[in-house]
């Protein structure tokens, strides 16, 4: 007998598989079978929400098949679980990929592959979806095209790979015991590292307890990737506590919503932190005393107990917008110079 979040992870099997080629009819009618009608859809900035597939498809598909005409979806993590409110969740993580031959939100094409992350998370009921939560990496694309407007990042900026282990499309049975040990060790894990610096000094995480020593933190574009508990110190936590040393103290209007699933957990929020820029400011921008609200959906993989791999993606442009910096207006005076136009491949991918 199947169990029911194996269940629930093929319910959105269809809609997945209609998005590896990517054909545009199938992929409208497995999207809106898999649906509730005023199913609601939040993606990052700058798309905001709409309800309903049909006006997701048109916000978020449509333009973007239409500037990478050879579109294709590609999962390395598919996992599901309940949150302590008892909602059903379905938690997607892995990457758009095509030509970049035609302009995509003012981002010039580069007539090569691209390729851009997403962690997207599905809320169920009654055997379809009523909500979905999602971030796609739009800076990593940025990056490629070589538009990125803002600060360098201080992590590594790569192409970030799946599980080292293989094995984030969960096929196995569910296993309570183990699930829920995982997800457990996540949120014990975050409490602690909220524990500094209003309580103490870094010994008050107690990283060595979580995390493994060659552990990687995958961050978004814009931050990267950061190798060891040194490295993920060094290029994102220190910046991050001195720009935001309240993080975590703000409860009100957030939500965290937290799933296991044999050794993976995930986590999404919309939003699910609150903090205020003050001290050297982020990304490059100054302080200003201002609170930001933040997107940031998570998935981690344990081995031998302890998280070895950390997906993150942040809805960075959203926290631009909060203050009041225009990213795709810098983007647009930045490639004032440059090839804006749809770009002609001889042999290529069909336009």
């Amino acid at each position: 007998m199947t169990d029911r979040y194996t269940r629930l992870k093929s319910l959105i099997a269809p809609l997945r598989r209609a998005m590896y080629d990517f054909d545009t009819s199938r992929v409208c009618t497995e999207l809106a079978a898999v649906s509730a009608p005023d199913a609601c859809y939040r993606l990052s900035h700058p798309f905001g929400d709409s309800i309903g597939s049909e006006a997701h498809f048109e916000i978020a598909y449509a333009p973007l098949v239409q500037a990478w005409p050879d579109l294709e979806r590609r999962d390395y993590i598919v996992i599901a679980g309940t949150d302590g409110d008892t909602y059903d969740w379905v938690g997607c993580c892995g990457y758009y990929t095509g030509t970049f031959s035609g302009p995509w939100l003012d981002i010039p094409p580069t007539g090569h592959q691209v390729h851009m992350r997403f962690h997207e998370f599905y809320r169920f009921e009654a055997d379809r979806i009523v909500e979905c939560q999602a971030i796609w990496d739009i800076p990593e694309v940025m990056m490629q095209a070589n538009a990125w407007p803002m600060a360098p990042s201080l992590g590594r900026e790569w192409h970030v790979p799946g599980p080292v282990t293989q094995d984030g499309l969960t096929a196995d049975p569910y296993d309570d015991e183990t699930s829920a040990a995982t997800c457990r060790h996540i949120v014990d894990m975050i409490e602690h590292l909220q524990r500094h610096p209003a309580q103490g000094g870094p010994e008050v995480m107690q990283m060595d307890r979580y995390w493994h020593p060659r552990m990687n933190w995958y961050g978004p574009s814009g931050i990267g990737t950061a190798r060891g508990i040194t490295g993920f110190r060094n290029l994102h936590q220190i910046p991050f506590l001195r720009a935001m040393p309240d993080r975590g103290q703000a409860t009100e209007g957030i939500a965290a919503h937290f799933i296991g699933d044999g050794k993976y957990a995930a986590v999404t929020g919309w939003p699910n932190m609150k903090q205020t820029i003050t001290g050297d400011g982020w990304l490059g921008i100054a302080p200003g005393s201002q609170a930001v609200t933040l997107r940031s959906l998570d998935f981690w993989r344990l081995e031998n107990g302890l998280i070895r791999e950390n997906w993150v993606l942040i809805d960075l442009l959203d926290v631009f917008r909060q203050l009041g910096v225009d990213v795709f207006q810098r983007l647009r005076e930045f490639n004032k110079a440059g090839n804006t136009g749809r770009m002609a491949i001889a042999g290529g991918a069909s336009t």
